[in-house]
């Protein structure tokens, strides 16, 4: 509206070829409606100046913990978007969608191996609705063992937070298992609690800490010794690919977030895939459909007990083939390549800032490392500043105040995909601006100093949002 000149047109329509049709009645038409009035040419400038203020993974680093905001190779998009692939219908005779189907089976023995479950199913379209989907199949299970005490499902106070919500969406009652001194689940408190009412344990593993549990494998024994099963949030799977079995530690059923580990795009609220795999003990209760092959035909099938359609058609088809063209092409050394590089990258980080930041659990960590701002606080300056002042140089947040159990956390993941200098880069600034907070904390508080917006009411944004012009 700031550039709208009266009598400006930005576009000329081609002469009328069809019978001009009557409007409306009057009491239809938005007479007061003030439409902007641009050339053509000041339209594209808008728009794409508008576009030069985001902040993309393609343009900036982005070191946000648990998220994997890692690059993603273009070609995946371009194969997603073949003819073969986005001209097809899910409700097409499945004769003619073989392809498709092909892939997904293939996806699904992909992702089942390099992460070792036996099963897999692809209709989940989040990590969340994985979650949930998960916990409805351990339900489902006790059910069908008539085990109906089974009404608790233990969660420590480093996972994710959506597993709490998962739980209590599934009609469990959620009790929160705290970590000891090293970041890890605290032994002897699980198994007090690990009773005839356990349902099962929703693990992040690595935990939110960044950290790999040890005693993982007595956890897993302890749960299934009184009767519960293992749901393993698999958001930290970056970690870990191609060099952990999940089936052989113990876990019975997780997902696994092809839009952070698998290279499809991530953000701007969708679009996701959360794929579940679960080991032969669960695999009766998968969602349905689940891709079958028989006589080299593809079909779809509903598992024996399926706890039935958990969403729309065979899921995100779209991001589907960019995690399968991503695997294909990245092999099986690549998975191994990706896990190695990102735990490096992680350590690599912590050993660097260790001294400018406050680590709250001084050990290795795995794909990401947990700094704490605590001590920045004494000056006045808290975590939030630290993020905001990252801005200026180019660098996006990363989490803050997350996990709960660190005070002022900072949340640092560098993922597999960025470069020794970028990591660098990184650290320096993270050095000046540690400096910064001796010398100057004013200059954090009022940060970002260089963009369109400065520092928001987030709270109000959140609560008061001005969602018109």
């Amino acid at each position: 509206m700031d550039i709208s000149v009266p009598g400006r047109i930005g576009i000329a329509l081609p002469p009328l070829d069809v019978p001009e049709q009557p409007l409306p009645d009057a009491g239809k038409l938005r007479e007061e409606l003030s439409l902007p009035e641009v050339s053509q040419g000041e339209v594209i400038r808008y728009f794409t100046n508008l576009s030069q203020l985001n902040f993309s993974v393609d343009t900036n680093y982005y070191p946000l913990g648990s998220c994997t905001m890692k690059y993603n190779p273009k070609i995946n998009n371009e194969l997603a978007s073949l003819p073969g692939f986005t001209e097809i219908h899910p409700l097409q005779d499945i004769e003619t969608t073989q392809g498709a189907l092909e892939l997904m089976y293939d996806l699904q023995n992909l992702l089942a191996n390099i992460v070792g479950m036996e099963h897999a199913g692809l209709s989940t379209v989040a990590g969340a609705h994985g979650e949930l989907t998960g916990m409805l199949m351990i339900r489902a299970y006790h059910d069908s063992k008539k085990d109906y005490r089974r009404s608790i499902v233990l969660v420590p106070d480093s996972a994710h937070g959506t597993n709490p919500a998962s739980a209590a969406m599934a009609g469990y009652t959620v009790m929160s298992i705290p970590s000891d001194k090293n970041g890890n689940m605290d032994i002897e408190i699980l198994k007090s609690h690990c009773t005839e009412e356990t349902a099962g344990i929703m693990l992040t593993l690595p935990n939110t800490l960044g950290l790999f549990d040890p005693n993982i494998v007595e956890i897993c024994n302890y749960v299934h010794e009184c009767g519960g099963l293992v749901y393993g949030d698999g958001a930290n799977m970056n970690a870990l690919l191609g060099r952990a079995h999940m089936s052989t530690i113990g876990f019975d059923v997780l997902h696994l977030n092809l839009h952070k580990t698998f290279s499809t795009p991530h953000g701007g609220g969708g679009p996701g895939a959360g794929p579940v795999l679960c080991n032969d003990r669960l695999a009766s209760f998968l969602p349905t459909p689940i891709i079958a092959k028989n006589n080299d035909l593809y079909s779809l099938e509903t598992p024996s007990a399926s706890i039935g359609k958990i969403g729309g058609f065979h899921g995100n088809f779209g991001i589907l083939v960019r995690a399968y063209a991503y695997i294909r092409s990245m092999g099986k050394q690549g998975m191994l390549d990706i896990s190695e590089n990102a735990v490096i990258n992680a350590n690599y980080i912590l050993a660097r800032l260790k001294d400018d930041y406050y680590l709250p659990y001084d050990r290795n960590c795995m794909h990401e490392v947990i700094f704490s701002a605590k001590p920045q606080r004494s000056k006045g300056v808290r975590a939030l500043d630290i993020a905001k002042r990252l801005i200026d140089y180019g660098i996006h947040p990363p989490t803050m105040y997350f996990p709960l159990i660190v005070e002022e956390a900072l949340m640092i993941e560098p993922t597999e995909s960025e470069s020794k200098d970028t990591l660098d880069y990184f650290i320096s600034v993270m050095q000046e601006i540690a400096q910064e907070v001796e010398s100057n904390p004013q200059i954090l508080k009022d940060a970002p100093h260089n963009t369109p917006n400065t520092r928001l009411d987030e709270a109000k944004a959140a609560r008061q949002p001005n969602l018109r012009w």
